[in-house]
């Protein structure tokens, strides 16, 4: 069947048909306009189309980082395999035309011809209230922001109608680097005022469903668990107008048919794939396939340290001790990712982040410790994982109830729909749980920050609280910010030391975005966030 053809004639298959209808994006008449379009399948999408919602899912930061605009953005430089990759230290005005920092404060001059979507001007008002959103509406955005020692309203400053200043709290090297992630965006604040409430002052519930920013591209259709539309802003202001003028993001939660769609030339990208499928998709030589290590990022097993029988540290060492890392990486894995395990027992602790800890499949010292813990006999327990990434999360877990089966642990299975993973990793009530984790900043302290700090953010998923981590993690921030390389270095060594002393979160991997592609698609590049960045890409 030709292209075409299985475009037309798609979306008459049978509910039980093998592929996935996919929607109709050009008329025969306009093949160009194929050209322009982007076809992503990927195996969940958005629960929200708004960074700052309540719960947004991985996904959603797709949409908001190309419908929204922030004041500044990272350079871009040549990363593993020549695959541009976001520079850490290095910033480029997306909103603003020019950036001065000073001591205690940096100003921002607004580009005078950028609009929001509707057409309204964007102003420092709107930037103001955005920040003031940001730090204001709780959760996973304030916690963002607070990261960058940006905790109130008070620290961002009008000047004029297109100059702001946002005031340092204190001197903190992940304030700047922190204006330019994905939660700091700039949100057309009199339309969202105007579908606001008083139990709803920040209008979360309008911009859950709509984009209201001045970004490269707006949603002009969003059918939850099925398909994101979104065309290009042509208005847009932020960097060199997109190539792509269409893109249409389908969700296939069947890996079978998204792989189909993608050697048919029936889809142009996917990612979320089995790791045996991109393995294979890389030898047969079709498709571009690109593999890069997570910056920042692990996959790991999750405790609850607040709940028997993970409140018992000899419990925990037990649990290193039991998970079968090399059978994850070779039959859930197949080599695309990084260890985080097995390290040599003399080898010292290194001032970065990850590093592998020191513990591997020991069966006999697992069953002394959860004898030592009182245990002898296991315990009955549940692991959940997100849906959204069963490929890869489903036969790990598979493989850790079998493991733990052999020590008398008994773990039933709870798989939790994608659009609810947040929910339920806000709860903290899981016992124990498969997670990935991967720091925006990459900065050994800002990961601990996020996954280890008493402040026990969203991310902070096993409740773990410790005085000597918290002054580690603090320590090492302050260090940072003044320059104390030899406190920075004794901080970071001692947090990452304690992390694995107390193994509250057992590290498996470094895990890798693997994204498979049509030979006509250029522009990929690899960001912090791991989703796709539509603004660059092109189709030959």
């Amino acid at each position: 069947m030709k292209r075409r053809d299985f475009l037309k004639s798609v979306s008459g298959l049978a509910a039980g048909a093998a592929l996935p209808a996919m929607p109709q994006v050009v008329s025969s008449a306009k093949a160009d306009a194929r050209s322009e379009t982007l076809l992503i399948v990927s195996e969940g999408g958005p629960n929200n189309l708004d960074i700052h919602g309540v719960g947004t899912n991985v996904p959603g930061y797709e949409v908001s980082w190309n419908c929204y605009d922030r004041l500044i953005s990272h350079e871009m430089k040549s990363g593993p395999g020549g695959v541009p990759y976001y520079d850490r230290d290095k910033f480029k005005g997306e909103l603003a035309d020019d950036m001065k920092i000073d001591d205690m404060s940096v100003t921002f001059k607004l580009k005078k011809n950028a609009k929001f979507h509707d057409g309204a001007p964007v102003t420092a008002k709107d930037v103001k209230w955005s920040l003031d959103r940001a730090v204001s509406v709780g959760g996973f955005p304030t916690f963002q922001m607070s990261a960058g020692s940006l905790t109130k309203a008070e620290q961002f400053v009008v000047i004029d109608d297109s100059t702001v200043r946002v005031d340092f709290a204190k001197k903190d090297r992940l304030t700047i680097p922190d204006l330019a992630v994905i939660v700091p965006c700039v949100v057309n604040s009199e339309l969202v005022k105007k579908n606001a409430s008083e139990k709803d002052p920040w209008g979360l519930e309008f911009t859950k469903q709509q984009t209201a920013g001045s970004g490269a591209y707006k949603v002009t259709k969003w059918t939850a668990g099925t398909e994101v539309v979104m065309e290009r802003n042509e208005d847009w202001v932020g960097g060199p107008l997109p190539k792509i003028k269409r893109v249409i993001w389908r969700m296939v939660p069947q890996a079978g048919n998204r792989r189909a769609l993608l050697e048919r030339g029936d889809a142009d990208i996917s990612y979320e794939l089995p790791f045996k499928d991109f393995q294979e998709m890389k030898a047969n030589g079709k498709l571009n396939v690109v593999s890069l290590p997570f910056s920042n990022g692990i996959q790991y097993i999750g405790m609850n340290v607040t709940k028997p029988p993970f409140d018992n540290p000899k419990v925990r060492q037990a649990m290193a001790y039991a998970l079968p890392y090399q059978k994850i990486m070779d039959a859930v894995l197949f080599g695309l990712g990084n260890p985080m395990f097995g390290a040599a027992k003399d080898k010292a602790t290194e001032v970065a982040w990850p590093q592998p800890h020191k513990y591997n499949t020991d069966m006999e010292k697992a069953k002394a410790l959860l004898a030592e813990a009182g245990y002898a006999n296991g315990f009955e327990t549940t692991i959940s994982f997100d849906l959204n990434f069963a490929g890869v999360n489903e036969p790990l877990c598979v493989l850790v109830q079998e493991s733990l089966a052999q020590l008398g642990i008994k773990t039933t299975i709870n798989k939790v729909p994608g659009a609810n993973w947040r929910t339920e990793l806000n709860k903290k009530e899981m016992p124990l749980f498969t997670n990935v984790f991967s720091g925006w900043l990459d900065y050994p302290e800002y990961f601990f920050y996020w996954c280890y700090h008493g402040n026990n953010s969203v991310f902070n998923t096993m409740s773990y609280k410790s005085a000597e981590m918290d002054k580690l993690i603090d320590g090492a921030r302050t260090a940072a910010a003044t320059g104390d390389k030899a406190a920075y270095d004794a901080d970071v060594k001692g947090f990452v030391d304690l992390a694995y002393a107390d193994v509250p979160r057992i590290p498996l991997y470094q895990p890798f975005v693997n994204v498979a592609m049509q030979k006509n698609i250029s522009g990929y590049q690899y960001w912090f966030h791991r989703r796709l960045d539509y603004r660059a890409m092109a189709k030959g």
